[in-house]
């Protein structure tokens, strides 16, 4: 029997997409690789089951997730040189995103092992392509930090003057704790879109602003995964470069100001992050030292 297109190939990692919640958009090329590879590493080998029973796909499956990554790399990288062929899956959407399949892909790359994706769904696409926000150019964030609530601000005060649009993910537990540091930073005027069990039957597409969204989610509890989509930041303030930064910098610090009253005043003129300015300070101050 010839080999197909759709043939798995010895001695390659297949990056499979799943569907994030509608299995419908489970794709038959994606099926098709999954009959056929030697091993299924996924994020969840009990979710995963669910999926593969209902496709009638009986390949052996081994578990490969944040906490075991490390030991299981070196395993699945000595069974693709063996010249196996393993489909890689996460629990929804296309591996490598906000989970751990990017670090498996990396060594497999600097191994010569070739990788091959499998097209799927995923989250944060779909949110921005409904969204009704610019869809031309943006950034996908993921998760914010949520070990550290000065980590988190710090973050956004990097993103605050990004103007293409945003998208982030986030547990429901941490959406309005979320939605007030977004609004603390952003402004509570910023526009947002917030889509919920994307492909599910509780699919939800929320639209406003972040202060209305935050009025929102005070009268009812969040419940589902979220992805926020969030619109850029208008470039209504002059884009100064680094020297004329700093001579307006200089100016400040003449009239008296300290380092950190200089970088606040310049940050809300320009729109550009305070930490950013503060080290132009600090940097002002090292010279004329």
């Amino acid at each position: 029997m010839k080999n197909t297109p759709t043939d798995p190939k010895p001695g390659t990692l297949y990056l499979v997409g799943t569907p994030i919640g509608n299995l419908e958009d489970m794709t038959f090329r994606a099926v098709r690789i999954l009959q056929a590879v030697d091993a299924i590493a996924a994020e969840d080998t009990r979710h995963t089951g669910r999926l593969l029973q209902h496709f009638q796909i009986q390949t052996p499956q081994v578990s490969y997730y944040e906490h075991n990554q490390k030991s299981r790399i070196p395993d699945m990288v000595r069974r693709l040189q063996q010249g196996q062929a393993i489909a890689l899956v996460t629990d929804a959407g296309m591996p490598g995103i906000s989970d751990p399949g990017y670090e498996l892909v990396k060594v497999c790359v600097e191994e010569g092992i070739p990788v091959v994706p499998i097209p799927g769904p995923t989250a944060a696409i779909s949110a921005l392509v409904v969204s009704g926000l610019p869809s031309d150019r943006f950034v996908f964030e993921g998760f914010l930090p949520n070990n550290s609530p000065a980590r988190r601000r710090e973050r956004l005060e990097e993103l605050k003057a990004e103007s293409r649009t945003l998208v982030f993910y986030e547990a429901p537990h941490r959406l309005r704790q979320t939605l007030e540091d977004i609004a603390s930073v952003f402004g509570g005027d910023r526009a947002i879109v917030l889509a919920r069990e994307i492909t599910k039957l509780h699919e939800e597409v929320w639209r406003g602003t972040v202060a209305e969204e935050i009025v929102h989610y005070s009268q009812r509890e969040p419940a589902g995964e979220f992805t926020l989509v969030v619109a850029g930041a208008e470039l209504s303030q002059p884009i100064l470069s680094e020297d004329a930064l700093i001579a307006e910098l200089q100016d400040l610090l003449k009239q008296g100001l300290s380092r950190s009253q200089a970088s606040r005043q310049l940050a809300q003129q320009t729109s550009l992050p305070r930490r950013q300015i503060y080290q132009l300070a600090l940097s002002i101050s090292a010279l004329a030292e």
